[in-house]
């Protein structure tokens, strides 16, 4: 029979040919959790009264979510972390590092075919590399570092074609928050999303990597691609290991497709506090804002602070606006301080912070206060998300947060693009 991308990673990975609904025991080619998570793992780790994991070379810990770390309760449970890793061998991304979903691929821990789990929600971004990632709990991923395996019920496919061109100013996260308007937040719950079509196949790596980030808010438990050319090359600048390739069968059997044409699209926002109350852009434009994040597993990278640059472009953010920019990892800052980016951006009114998830988790930095409006390039505005339940997220493309931050006010980025032709 015929199979879909997450069949057959699942099938090479337990042995057997599974299809959806199937249950499997499969290995795992790698394996992380974060700071939020790992302290659980660990605890779970030791009840389960195994010594050692199944390989420190396959497993990572990331310091990311609360870097550097905001309280004394926290400091203890990094130093947990550190002692841990110490005593296995385990690789530790330390504080500065950056996020976790940025470093897994960034670093050459993934390749196409892999089946990759990690303690948090968002490591279906890998799908962007052909890879079969998905977010599971601390007590799982103990077992994970245990053995090695983790037991899967196979997914149902969705498949999601997007043809024709984003027009200038719209962008990935825009594409992705109209998919998960239109399919609502549980209207994929635990499938398989395969992004596909000529506007996919269009976009950048990191472009690619926001769609697959924010496949698991419409419910997925996996967002995959094909790999193409461009994914080839970044895994060859990336990583030395070797990867596997897979495709779907022409004929695979898929719970259902969605057809979208990309050329229709034009800039929207999710407003609060779900991330499917996605409205066109214009629904919204002209209200306050306090406070501006660029930054995130969604749209921290390269390419994303590059945009945000372009908009600005020596303009001065706005009075009274908190501009807050999270590289994703330090190669990233890195890259940004060698092009010019990061002196562009501070000059334009914005704070720095260190790499990692910043404001996103609300921790400790760029709480927002009551009452306040953010745009934000986030994957989520649940209700607290940032830290204060009576503050209110709007999420949006990098170049809508940077129109915003210079207006003070939710702004169409098309404008500002017109005006630098």
């Amino acid at each position: 029979m015929s199979q879909t991308i997450a069949e057959k990673i699942l099938s090479q990975h337990s042995g057997r040919e599974a299809y959806a609904g199937d249950i499997v025991i499969a290995d795992i080619d790698y394996a992380m959790s974060q700071d939020g998570t790992t302290p659980l793992a660990i605890e779970a780790f030791r009840d389960m009264g195994v010594e050692s994991v199944w390989n420190p070379d396959k497993i990572s810990f990331v310091i990311d979510h609360s870097a550097p770390s905001p309280s004394q309760q926290v400091s203890n449970l990094h130093e947990m972390m550190r002692e841990f890793a110490r005593e296995q061998g385990i690789n530790v991304y330390d504080i500065g590092c950056g996020v976790c979903h940025q470093l897994i691929p960034e670093q050459g821990h993934v390749v196409p075919g892999d089946l990759v789990v990690g303690a948090d929600s968002h490591t279906c971004t890998y799908g962007a590399l052909n890879v079969f990632s998905t977010g599971i709990g601390s007590t799982d991923i103990a077992a994970v570092y245990a053995s090695g395996k983790l037991w899967f019920r196979v997914p149902k496919t969705i498949k999601i074609n997007v043809e024709g061109e984003l027009s200038r100013g719209v962008y990935s996260k825009d594409l992705i928050l109209k998919i998960i308007g239109d399919l609502t937040a549980d209207g994929a719950t635990y499938m398989s999303a395969e992004f596909g079509g000529e506007a996919i196949s269009s976009l950048s790596v990191e472009a690619r990597m926001t769609v697959s980030n924010m496949a698991v808010e419409m419910g997925a438990k996996a967002g995959i691609m094909e790999a193409d050319s461009k994914v080839m090359d970044y895994v060859r600048k990336h990583s030395g290991r070797e990867p596997n390739t897979v495709k779907a069968d022409r004929d695979a059997s898929y719970s259902r497709e969605i057809n979208l044409d990309a050329s229709d699209l034009e800039p929207v926002v999710a407003k609060p506090h779900r991330v499917d109350n996605v409205v066109p852009l214009s629904d919204v434009e002209g209200l306050e804002i306090a406070e501006a994040y660029l930054g995130t597993c969604t749209n921290g990278r390269l390419e994303d602070l590059r945009i945000a640059a372009g908009i600005l472009d020596g303009a001065r953010v706005g009075d009274g606006v908190k501009f807050i920019v999270a590289p994703a990892s330090r190669q990233v800052y890195l890259d940004a301080i060698n092009e010019g980016l990061i002196q562009s951006l501070v000059r334009c009114g914005a704070a720095v912070v260190t790499p990692g998830c910043g404001p996103c988790v609300g921790t400790h930095n760029g709480v927002p206060a009551d009452g306040e409006n953010v745009i934000s390039t986030a994957n989520r505005n649940f209700k607290g998300r940032m830290g204060n339940p009576e503050a209110f997220i709007y999420l949006a493309s990098p170049a809508t947060v940077a129109a915003s931050a210079i207006k003070g006010e939710i702004t169409d980025p098309r404008g500002l693009l017109s005006k630098r032709d």
